[in-house]
């Protein structure tokens, strides 16, 4: 996981991610994020869930697409010191603290039963 800087959810949790260029899949955008924010190379990438996150006081909203993913290659690194402040792997049963808004909405999904069992079989053995 990474510690959020410079952009709405500062100081935050959460996974590598970001925006859909024009013609990625949000497969591909997942490949290409997790590779810019980390330099880790990830595989068998698959839908999980979607959260609906409105951030009121910046005023934004976004729709967050959820997918699940195995490590192939590379420890990860710090590649984009303006947007993260730290970053390593966490267990899915103790997650830091506090979370960015997308990860507290999943929190409460239908959806975290799936991807818990997602991330359990994951090669990271229960890390995200």
């Amino acid at each position: 996981m990474q510690q959020r800087q410079g952009s709405h959810g500062a100081d935050t949790w959460s996974v590598p991610g970001g925006h859909i260029e024009y013609g990625e899949t949000p497969e591909e955008a997942a490949i290409r994020d997790v590779r810019e924010e980390t330099g880790c190379e990830i595989t068998n990438v698959c839908f999980a869930a979607v959260t609906n996150d409105i951030f009121a006081d910046d005023h934004k909203h976004y729709v967050t697409w959820w997918l699940t993913s195995d490590w192939q290659c590379g420890e990860p690194s710090i590649t984009e010191p303006d947007r993260c402040k730290e970053q390593r792997w966490v267990d899915f049963d103790t997650l830091p603290q506090p979370l960015f808004l997308p990860w507290q909405q999943l929190q409460h999904s239908e959806f975290i039963t799936q991807i818990r069992r997602a991330v359990s079989q994951s090669k990271q053995g229960g890390n995200v």
